[in-house]
């Protein structure tokens, strides 16, 4: 069903009925961020699903986060004109079931979890562009011998089917660390591998899938010693469009560990042509449309080489204000404008800087916190560069390793958007504001001393 704004003269009074749309797990980056988009006085943005159901949560009941959405949206009053979200699992699969039950504009339940089965990903995607694809198998972490089935080549990465933020993702470098690293994943893959093998209940799966379920692991050849990068786009009408290219700077310590992202990309041009080229194969192949996306890339400059990393079927929440720094929106422009059906009215390099960061503030040491920057401290700094904005993710009095959604080697404090106009400036900027955000965290008993600062890695 096609929808359109609509403007109704009442007497000599004009009244424009605005869009209702539906976000997913609503947060306070998302207020402070909706109202630079384009148009913004024809949406009405709503919250659905509460963030601790959908991000905080201690579990996650896919039915019944299903069932309480749609019983939410029977209540409201008005049309529901879009349902979006920009949060992973589950939201990112709970989007397009509701979608499709209420005939909405969306992706299908199948192309979706084409992409975010990391395994059946992966077989879609060496079927267009094998080049692309590092070594790989499926691995059973709950068999006996699962140490005797590996046929791939140490080194190699191992993770869930199904995680994020680099969730029980190892670097397994021989048969010794494949098996330190087994019992944890065999403890902690349920969080999501459950909730996931509800998911994957609501399509028809092929055989050879139907057996690698939530709570199997995938194997990857070791991709990620080049330049990281993300291709933020989306597919409307069939057709694959760019957004922006940004780039990931990872932790020399640990390369799987993200410290900070950089818009828009350096990679040489013809470079980001050969990775667009590649996505617009692999969308068109597991049949994805109507809806954003965000594809990760490693260039490897010595050889020329391109390997692709994994498919997100949504913008990434962590460049929205970065993209509002350089280019003068959020690209939520682009999720909100797809979503309703209509071409996304992104502005370009119409923001205060021609380049912006998104900095974590991370620490490598468990601890307790026993200070945070205080409200003076983040105001001084946001006020320092215009459009700066800092979001803090601990309080005083936890335990780091209480966070949710860390990856296996670090815990991230907080994060800095920031803009500048040469890289040198934003490095310069990066420092003097991570040195006027300083947290106190006191190590455990065994540890050293640890509080985070311009030097630590926490935040250079």
């Amino acid at each position: 069903m096609e929808r359109y704004l609509v403007t109704v003269t009442l007497g000599s009074e004009v009244e424009t009925m605005a869009w209702n749309i539906f976000m997913i797990g609503l947060d306070e980056l998302s207020d402070h961020l909706l109202p630079h988009l384009r148009h913004a006085e024809e949406y009405v943005i709503h919250p659905l699903l509460a963030l601790d159901e959908v991000v905080h949560a201690d579990e996650y009941r896919f039915d019944r986060l299903l069932q309480d959405a749609l019983d939410q949206l029977e209540q409201f009053p008005g049309s529901v004109d879009a349902i979006v979200g920009y949060w992973d699992f589950p939201t990112s699969l709970l989007a397009p079931v509701l979608c499709q039950r209420l005939g909405l504009r969306g992706p299908s339940l199948e192309a979706v979890l084409k992409c975010e089965h990391k395994y059946w990903s992966r077989l879609e995607q060496a079927k267009v562009v094998p080049e692309y694809v590092p070594s790989f198998q499926m691995l059973d972490p709950f068999d006996d011998r699962a140490t005797e089935s590996i046929h791939i080549d140490y080194p190699f990465w191992i993770k869930p089917v199904k995680a994020h933020s680099s969730r029980l993702g190892f670097h397994v470098a021989d048969v010794e660390q494949l098996r330190d690293v087994l019992p944890l994943i065999r403890k902690g893959i349920g969080h999501f591998g459950r909730p996931f093998d509800d998911v994957m209940a609501y399509v028809e799966l092929p055989e050879e899938i139907a057996a690698v379920t939530g709570h199997h692991c995938i194997l990857e050849s070791i991709i990620s010693s080049g330049r990281q990068c993300t291709l933020e786009g989306y597919v409307q009408h069939g057709e694959v469009h760019l957004t922006g290219t940004v780039d990931s700077i990872r932790d020399s310590q640990h390369p799987s560990v993200l410290m900070r992202y950089e818009y828009p990309s350096t990679l040489p041009e013809p470079v980001q042509q050969r990775m667009l080229a590649a996505t617009r194969g692999i969308i068109g192949q597991v049949g994805y449309d109507d809806a954003p996306f965000n594809i990760e890339f490693f260039y490897e400059t010595d050889n020329d080489c391109v390997w692709l990393l994994e498919i997100n079927t949504r913008i990434s929440r962590s460049h929205a204000a970065i993209f509002h720094l350089v280019d003068g929106a959020p690209h939520i422009q682009v999720m909100v404008d797809v979503a309703l059906g209509m071409a996304p009215r992104m502005p370009h390099r119409e923001g205060l800087y021609p380049l912006a960061a998104k900095q974590m503030l991370r620490v490598f040491e468990d601890g307790v916190v026993r200070r945070v920057p205080s409200r003076e401290d983040i105001q001084c700094v946001e006020e320092a560069f215009p459009g700066t904005v800092v979001d803090i993710d601990v309080h005083e009095g936890m335990r780091l390793s209480d966070l949710r959604h860390q990856d296996s080697f670090s815990w991230e404090l907080g994060v800095l958007f920031i803009g500048a106009d040469s890289h040198d400036e934003l490095l310069s900027r990066i420092a003097w504001c991570s040195d006027r955000l300083s947290f106190d965290i006191e190590p455990l008993a065994g540890q050293g001393a640890s509080a985070a600062g311009p030097d630590d890695g926490a935040s250079t």
